[in-house]
């Protein structure tokens, strides 16, 4: 089912009635034009290293557990990781960072994800960026997230029953929840919005708990912005939050 235009994105992520339904949907989106030209144009001009792949050249769904107690909200696919791959935060040194430290936290079953055939398992955990398509310089424009914004809706409408608490990785991932968390519960955000921070914690009554985390970018773990350690207290204390540990 081809989403061409920002109303059939709204009418089809409402209309997916569960998450395998919406990841095929997701998958099938042509609506943000800049950002189909751009995750087309990376797959065929490819990085030298990755010149024998077939890139996914397509927006990448979520990803883990239909039954998450923890959501990661990321920003967008990295242009030759998951555009690359078709696995959120796979084949990148990103999700090199965050695969380690899930893996050390027990939510993931080894420490490395490389291709969706390379039998990675996340335990009590789904991924899922705002923005599903690789946006050039990694900046999606503001009608872009707006208009990719009800498939991040209705998947975490559609993990509601047992989602607990969302890290969200950086600025635009935090800033991303507020208009999820009303179409998806109801709830207005608190004004003024809580401001973003690293191990930054919102909770509210009847939403989920939300945790601050910096992005796993190299810009951060190559300047030791963000450390392993940092990474360890985040999902150690989203565990916690989730009744898991």
């Amino acid at each position: 089912m081809r989403s061409r235009t920002p109303e059939d994105v709204v009418k089809h992520a409402a209309g997916a009635a569960s998450l395998g339904v919406l990841d095929a949907r997701v998958a099938d989106c042509f609506a943000c034009p800049r950002l189909v030209s751009w995750r087309e144009e990376v797959a065929r001009v490819k990085r030298a290293s990755f010149r024998e792949w077939d890139y996914w050249a397509r927006p990448v769904p979520g990803w883990g557990n239909a039954d998450a107690e923890i959501g990661i909200l990321g920003l967008a696919p990295a242009a030759h990781g998951g555009n690359r791959t078709g696995r959120i935060f796979t084949g990148d040194r990103s999700g090199d960072v965050l695969f380690a430290a899930l893996h050390r936290a027990g939510l993931a079953n080894q420490p490395t994800s490389v291709s969706v055939d390379d039998g990675l398992e996340l335990r009590h955990t789904r991924i899922f960026s705002a923005v599903r398509c690789a946006p050039p310089d990694n900046k999606p424009t503001p009608k872009e997230r707006d208009t990719c914004a009800p498939w991040v809706h209705r998947e975490i409408d559609l993990i509601r029953p047992t989602l607990r608490v969302v890290v969200a990785l950086g600025a635009f991932a935090w800033a991303a929840w507020w208009p999820a968390m009303t179409a998806v519960y109801g709830t207005k955000a608190p004004v003024p919005r809580p401001k973003f921070g690293h191990g930054a914690l919102v909770r509210m009554p009847g939403v989920p708990d939300l945790l601050g985390c910096f992005h796993v970018s190299q810009q951060n773990t190559f300047t030791g912005r963000l450390t392993p350690a940092m990474l360890d207290d985040v999902f150690a204390r989203a565990k916690t939050l989730a009744g898991l540990a």
